[in-house]
């Protein structure tokens, strides 16, 4: 069985090393069960309550977009501990109105990388507290906290350290074993 894999990008430069981390695991992923689309977050206003009861069609498009896939996974830098405003203003588009989440019980998975030691562990904690609240079960282990180094990621999307990209191979891995478990109890068998 193959899953269809939404992918946000927290990042909403063009020349953002998590979109080049976002771009090498969509290279890993072909021709496994894993099909990964990127879901673009940029065009999204900010988000208040006062569009609840007439969305516009960007944030339309966006709950359209988590709705048509199997599961997500967030490939997202650290801002301040934290996680960049625009991937929190997707998920809480997503997330709303009160009572159609989109985000509930679609099986998810958070990556990131940094030019420093400990990757993006700070901002992933802040991003695994926000998918728990919008009920998102979420790969717990393996974590990804990818250290950046110049080459690692050519312009194709290749890997060019085998460690790491044998380290992210089975982190994709995992995840697909998880999504298959977790749909398998969660939704509606696809016809």
């Amino acid at each position: 069985m193959s899953f269809k894999v939404g992918v946000f990008v927290g990042s909403l430069s063009k020349r953002s090393i998590n979109r080049k981390l976002a771009k090498a695991i969509m290279k890993l992923a072909q021709g496994s069960g894993l099909e990964l689309v990127e879901i673009p977050i940029g065009n999204l206003p900010l988000y208040n309550y006062d569009f609840d009861d007439d969305y516009p069609p960007e944030g339309r498009a966006l709950k359209k977009a988590i709705e048509d896939v199997d599961a997500l996974i967030f490939v997202t830098p650290e801002y301040n501990r934290s996680i960049p405003g625009s991937l929190k203003n997707a998920i809480d588009w997503g997330s709303r109105p009160w009572g159609k989440n989109s985000f509930a019980k679609k099986p998810s998975a958070v990556i990131g990388t940094s030019p420093g030691k400990i990757g993006t562990a700070v901002g992933q904690q802040h991003l695994r507290s926000i998918l728990s609240f919008v009920n998102s079960p979420e790969l717990a282990q393996p974590e990804a906290y990818i250290e950046f180094t110049n080459g690692l990621i050519d312009d194709d999307g290749t890997i060019t350290d085998e460690s790491v990209r044998g380290f992210i191979q089975g982190w994709l891995d995992s995840f697909e074993d998880f999504v298959g478990k977790v749909t398998s109890v969660t939704q509606p068998a696809r016809t």
